[in-house]
């Protein structure tokens, strides 16, 4: 990795050069109590190429409507897209939530679940995410026990932490989490599975963002329903 960024030319480097921020979450969507406009940067000049060998990918997959809603409750519910999640899930060796979506999945999806309480097309997303090992950012809850582990102190240095570690890669689900990773730049891949429905409310994702994120798009699936499955990479 060293010997690699030696034989990189001078552009190369600044292009390269990945910014640190010191940054934490609480469970409010603010950082550390502070509302977002407030948010501060404290960068470090500190060479790192995304995709090394080093670290496995962070992805983030979000359902959304036509016009913007991420609601969990405004998409469509049938069996393709269930099946699209399951693979999603299979990539990653872990989930990384906060407090809301891991105690909204958990109370969802938790085993066991009461009889005909789901179509039998959904069992596979429920075992796949029982199975699925759990990180859950939060500065509130004392204990989870739903085969997860707490995250607490320094976002960044705890999520880069989590992908230097050996394996496929990480998958981030949820609203606010998603919204202070970006600001990181942590997030390796976006999928939006955009759903052909008007839901005319909130919320929206990645409200409050403090700078532009360009993305290119490397790949696109439709769905029988007429829902389009995107993913970008950050371009750079």
């Amino acid at each position: 990795m060293v010997e690699d960024w030696l034989h990189v030319t001078l552009e190369e480097r600044k292009r390269l050069a990945s910014i640190f921020e010191v940054i934490t979450l609480d469970d409010t969507g603010e950082l550390d109590g502070t509302p977002r406009k407030s948010w501060k940067r404290h960068t470090a000049g500190v060479p790192h190429r995304r995709y090394s060998h080093e670290m496995r990918p962070l992805r983030y997959s979000i359902n959304v409507t036509l016009d913007g809603c991420c609601d969990h409750r405004a998409g469509l519910v049938d069996e393709d897209l269930h099946r699209h999640a399951v693979e999603n899930l299979s990539q990653a060796d872990a989930l990384l939530f906060g407090r809301v979506t891991y105690e909204m999945m958990e109370s969802a999806w938790r085993s066991p679940a009461p009889t005909g309480a789901r179509p039998d097309w959904m069992e596979p997303f429920a075992q796949t995410i029982n199975a699925a090992k759990k990180y859950v950012v939060s500065s509130t809850l004392e204990q989870v026990d739903w085969n997860a582990e707490l995250v607490r102190g320094d976002l960044g240095k705890a999520v880069q932490q989590l992908k230097r570690e050996s394996g496929k890669g990480l998958f981030v689900g949820g609203v606010k989490l998603p919204l202070a990773l970006t600001e990181l730049g942590l997030i390796d891949e976006y999928e939006f599975v955009v759903h052909p429905r008007l839901a005319g409310h909130g919320p929206t994702l990645f409200a409050g963002l403090s700078k532009h994120v360009d993305l290119k798009l490397v790949s696109r699936l439709e769905f029988g329903s007429g829902a389009v499955a995107m993913r970008y990479e950050p371009r750079g």
